[in-house]
């Protein structure tokens, strides 16, 4: 796929040149404008049910309001309410950033997801709108939201993860050209051209910085030219200056007419600084909403002023602890100083709040009205006319979201198919086991039985446990991309399942074409071949098995045991360890892949076996009817039609892959 940040060559600008040079300006001023928001949020409050059992039980725990006691927990418990949040009001105007501030729990991420729209059910009340107008699904499009955790493919470049971030978010009405120049737009725009072409990374692979990662997250939803941002701590885990950096990106998209809330733990004095409004949080409760630059002096005006310099911030979030220092070393005892904040602001700063709140007349943002404002950066009012706009319209088509995500699904897992470690491990295997089985003799019949069954073994354990942790360790991104309408689930999978197919294949080819011909294996090249196909589908099916176990459980470890069982189940039950298995049993052999591998590889080299019998003298009358013989015998006795053993490995490969995208569909985005 070129990635070639639009450019095109002359034999495209010559006969359009006027058209393509319009089209330029046209993607431009859609970039720059700005549909303004308003953002009012008036009594927020959410609830969650606590069950406390009755005396002589020290258990409780957490009921939501959609799932009522049952009949038996209604004579044992006693359901109580916890409030989250509890008469949350303030807005946000075009142009500003507001700041959630408070200490950890204090309901700063429940406040931004209700702000967001992602709150529901009986425990939620209050009233959020958009320009005085409850928020409807044009207004939910031009939302963006930035989670806490960094949720990407750490393998893919800055560049490659906008690019295909830009490729599926954008609607067909945009060309390829046009969609790879806005994401190269956001990439210049939060200033990340220098580490543009350095893969992402994670805590395990070197790669950008913190602050740059997040700034990528902040580029997926900025694509979307979005008119509302809201960012859930995005400073997290970043220095003083990372931090700053990161907010003085935020406070230019906020100059060109958009409103940013977030959320932050405790921001430096020089970040604080660029905060137009603060809504501080204690305990799910409001004790101050306002100008950042007045906070200081409004908590001076109650009694709660400090004599020595202090960063504001810190001091807020002190208060909100409720711990009150006068001299930066010792804690002034301020019995119920919560409370206090608490009802001071309820007396002085809430009426006020939720009168402008409900005010509807046009808001003041720095001094000029909203219009004006946006007037002076050129951007459009809110007409019927931006309403339309390309970021209204729907996304890709089906093949062409299962066409990139297949692209990039190739670039990501390269990486992880072809690292050395695994490679290694391939050849090494496949030499060990040619060394072990030196052209061995075709009459060495337990020998030969051994080196077939080990190969059904390692490729039927090596591909089941890699792939169970896929869906697993994808969860994260493929929520939020499923959350975001990116793609559908049924082009997310299908382009996982094509993708993995040469990933999977290449290493078994490698494998198989070394120990086949140092073990002096069967020496026809059409036996060879039979071998190879059937070894290549094997490894297929297996990773179905692996995963539809990952899809099904969905967590990491939990499913690497249950892999490891499962193989363990259908290794045992394979027809090599154990010929007589119990009848009780005996059912797991017909479920196992490793057998129905390991007998076709047994036909493979020997056919029905009668010629190998004759070899060795095997008959039930001779005096050569040895252990051996049978051996053999209990192989190769039985033995299940080759066609009815491919027939029942393709029904598993259709039937596991079908099992994981039900347990796939089956998860709530």
């Amino acid at each position: 796929m070129p990635m070639d940040g639009g450019r095109e060559s002359p034999n495209e600008r010559s006969p359009n040149g006027s058209e393509t040079t319009k089209n330029c300006r046209d993607l431009e001023s859609l970039m720059s404008s700005c549909y303004p928001i308003t953002l009012k949020f008036v009594d927020i409050c959410y609830r969650v049910k606590l069950e406390s059992k009755s005396s002589g039980s020290t258990h409780c725990g957490v009921r939501g309001f959609l799932g009522g006691p049952t009949r038996k927990d209604r004579t044992t418990s006693t359901p109580e309410e916890r409030t989250i949040l509890n008469g949350i009001t303030g807005m946000v105007s075009p142009g500003e950033i507001l700041a959630i501030l408070g200490p950890s729990g204090s309901g700063k991420s429940t406040l931004l997801n209700a702000l967001a729209g992602r709150v529901h059910g009986p425990g939620f009340t209050g009233t959020v709108l958009d320009n005085g107008q409850k928020r409807n699904k044009s207004v939910q499009r031009r939302t963006g939201y930035v989670t806490q955790d960094d949720v990407l493919y750490p393998h893919l470049t800055v560049r490659e993860t906008l690019v295909f971030c830009s490729l599926l978010r954008l609607p067909d009405s945009l060309s390829k050209n046009e969609k790879i120049r806005v994401a190269q737009s956001v990439i210049t725009e939060l200033g990340l051209c220098k580490c543009e072409n350095t893969i992402i990374g994670n805590s395990f692979i070197r790669g950008v910085s913190g602050g740059e990662r997040k700034r990528v997250s902040i580029g997926h939803e900025m694509l979307l030219n979005p008119s509302l941002l809201l960012l859930d701590e995005p400073t997290s885990g970043l220095d003083s200056t990372g931090a700053h950096r990161l907010v003085s990106a935020l406070e230019s998209l906020a100059q060109k007419g958009k409103t940013i809330v977030t959320s932050m733990h405790q921001p430096s004095s020089r970040v604080y600084q660029m905060f137009d409004s603060v809504l501080l949080l204690s305990e799910g409760r409001c004790i101050y909403y306002g100008k950042a630059s007045d906070a200081m002096d409004y908590f001076g005006s109650i009694g709660f002023s400090s004599s020595f310099h202090v960063n504001p911030a810190d001091f807020l979030v002190d208060l909100a602890n409720g711990v009150f220092q006068t001299d930066g070393t010792s804690e002034t005892d301020k019995p119920n100083l919560k409370q206090t904040l608490i009802s001071s602001y309820n007396n002085l700063l809430a009426p006020k709040v939720k009168a402008a709140c409900l005010d509807t007349s046009p808001i003041m943002t720095n001094g000029v009205k909203t219009k004006m404002a946006f007037e002076s950066h050129g951007s459009k009012s809110p007409n019927k006319e931006s309403r339309r706009s390309i970021y209204s319209s729907s996304n890709s088509g089906w093949f062409n979201q299962f066409t990139i995500l297949l692209q990039r699904s190739l670039k990501e897992r390269r990486h992880e198919s072809f690292n050395s470690l695994k490679v290694f491990q391939v050849i090494i295997a496949a030499v060990l086991a040619g060394g072990m089985w030196w052209h061995s003799d075709i009459r060495d019949i337990q020998d030969r039985l051994g080196l077939l069954f080990f190969i059904a073994i390692f490729w039927g354990v090596l591909p089941a446990y890699n792939s169970v942790f896929t869906f697993p360790q994808e969860r994260a991104i493929f929520m939020k991309e499923r959350s975001s309408g990116m793609y559908t689930l049924s082009s997310y999978f299908m382009a996982r399942s094509v993708g993995d197919i040469p990933m999977e294949l290449i290493l078994p080819m490698v494998f198989t074409t070394i120990a086949y011909w140092m073990t002096g294996l069967k020496p026809e090249l059409g036996a060879f071949l039979s071998t190879l196909a059937v070894l290549l589908g094997y490894v297929l099916v297996a990773q179905g098995l692996g995963l539809a176990l990952g899809a099904i459980i969905m967590d990491a470890k939990q499913a690497s045991t249950v892999a490891t069982v499962t193989m363990l189940a259908f290794v045992l039950t394979g027809g090599f360890y154990v010929h007589k298995i119990p009848a009780c049993m005996a059912w797991i052999k017909y479920t196992s892949i490793t057998f129905y591998c390991y007998k076709l590889l047994i036909y493979i080299q020997y056919g029905e076996g009668h010629s190998i019998w004759f070899l060795l003298g095997c008959s039930q009358g001779s005096n050569r009817y040895s252990l051996s013989c049978r051996f053999v015998e209990e192989d190769l006795e039985g033995q299940i039609h080759p066609i009815v053993n491919i027939g029942i490995l393709i029904i598993m490969f259709v039937g596991y892959r079908l099992i994981a995208y039900t347990a796939l569909r089956r998860i709530k985005v």
